[in-house]
């Protein structure tokens, strides 16, 4: 059983920065993302990297905003987010792939997610 555990997040104001990090207790070899949940609000993605290949994709709100990395020799993935915005306030989820992903955004895809780390911009 692969884990996943996120650190980095926590309470600051409007236009900061922050890094999340995401360690994986195996190392992934297809894709690794992230997504978030605000209160009362459906999972939505994030950003995600191929393990190989390093590319990426992002949401159109994190395009520009928010970068996506990965170390593959420490099996972390990192989500720097700069800018940030109240709208940006939610639980943050690291998700790993260790098979085939057809679609980096759709979460379904990915087999094994982190407990999450809670992002809070005050304005």
């Amino acid at each position: 059983q692969v884990q996943l555990v996120e650190s980095g997040g926590g309470l600051v104001e409007a236009g900061a920065s922050l890094r999340l990090s995401c360690v994986a207790s195996g190392r992934i070899s297809s894709y690794a993302a992230w997504f978030r949940q605000a209160a009362g609000k459906e999972r939505e993605f994030v950003a995600a990297i191929s393990w190989g290949g390093g590319s990426t994709k992002y949401a159109a709100s994190a395009q520009g905003r928010f970068a996506i990395s990965r170390d593959n020799a420490k099996n972390t993935v990192y989500l720097q987010m700069n800018g940030l915005k109240p709208e940006d306030t939610a639980k943050y989820y690291c998700a790993g792939a260790w098979t085939a992903v057809g679609d980096p955004s759709d979460g379904s895809d990915y087999d094994y997610w982190g407990q999450g780390t809670q992002v809070t911009v005050s304005s």
